[in-house]
């Protein structure tokens, strides 16, 4: 599929309902659970999307529209949730993605960006330089990247309860 903003967008707009419906009022025996060292739980991977929509995507467009002498991203804390999650609960942090998302949303359809915007370089610190719409498009597939990790990560809870049907189940076993 070729990137366009309003396909984009209505992937963005959508992930913090899909976060919710899937997640709100579940116990933590579905919430809390990793797939080992270094991995995210459902839980998890709300508050790294949070610590994204403070830190990585917007603020990264607006270095590229800003097109200023340095183009330079800040490096990306993949584990910042970790202490800005302790003491919150999911329906907290599930609000907090809300909110957040909606105000990235409305600022990234209030810039009206033109394919010649959508052209404009930032320096990533590993990946060097990269296009305004290269980076949308990774903010759209990184969001379905967490929701299929999550749903990975939940139904790994049921491996060995579902018996033999576990053959037909890959998700299991990934």
């Amino acid at each position: 599929m070729t990137f366009t903003l309003t396909n984009a967008i209505a992937i963005l707009e959508r992930t913090p309902g899909t976060f919710r419906a899937l997640l709100s009022g579940l116990p933590e025996d579905w919430t809390a659970p990793n797939e080992g060292p270094d991995t995210f739980s459902a839980f998890d991977n709300v508050g790294h999307l949070i610590h994204g929509e403070r830190t990585d995507w917007i603020p990264r467009a607006r270095i590229i529209l800003a097109q200023g002498a340095n183009r330079r991203f800040e490096k990306y804390d993949r584990f910042a949730q970790v202490r800005e999650s302790q003491g919150k609960t999911l329906a907290q942090l599930l609000d907090e993605f809300a909110a957040l998302r909606q105000e990235n949303v409305a600022t990234l359809r209030g810039w009206n960006l033109s394919e010649q915007q959508l052209a404009l370089e930032g320096e990533h610190p590993e990946l060097g330089r990269v296009t305004l719409e290269q980076l949308l498009a990774t903010w759209t597939a990184h969001d379905l990247g967490h929701i299929a990790q999550t749903t990975r990560v939940m139904a790994k809870q049921y491996r060995e309860a579902v018996g033999p049907w576990r053959a037909y189940l890959p998700v299991l076993d990934r």
